[in-house]
């Protein structure tokens, strides 16, 4: 993966796998039975999934994977505040939750176009 096309749409596909986060998280607590385990943990996510094989592999230069990975795992842990909220019968108080996770959620695209900016621009 080294053309400016290939990092692009790998990251295009983070970008995405995040949007699925944030809908499977909406969707659990607006009701629907999915597979917590990918919203719970973020090592089952497809993002952070994402984020460990780049950042082992030869991407994984660029120091702000790190915070990319601290973003991620706090989200998921605020995540899984949301949805213990609603199995424990609070539904509206977990649902209105969603609203205080914006900033983190902001910040998981913000920080991938930074790492991206930063592999495509030769060293």
């Amino acid at each position: 993966m080294n053309s400016e096309s290939d990092i692009k749409q790998d990251f295009e596909t983070a970008l995405v796998k995040h949007m699925l986060f944030k809908s499977k998280l909406r969707s659990f607590l607006y009701g629907t039975q999915l597979a917590e385990g990918p919203v719970r943990d973020a090592d089952q996510c497809g993002l952070g999934i994402w984020i460990q094989e780049r950042w082992q592999g030869p991407l994984g230069s660029v120091s702000e994977w790190f915070e990319l990975d601290r973003v991620h795992r706090q989200l998921h842990a605020e995540a899984n505040k949301l949805m213990d909220m609603y199995q424990q019968g609070f539904q509206e108080q977990a649902r209105e939750g969603l609203a205080d996770l914006l900033p983190l959620t902001d910040r998981v695209p913000r920080l991938l176009q930074t790492i991206q900016d930063k592999l495509r621009t030769p060293r």
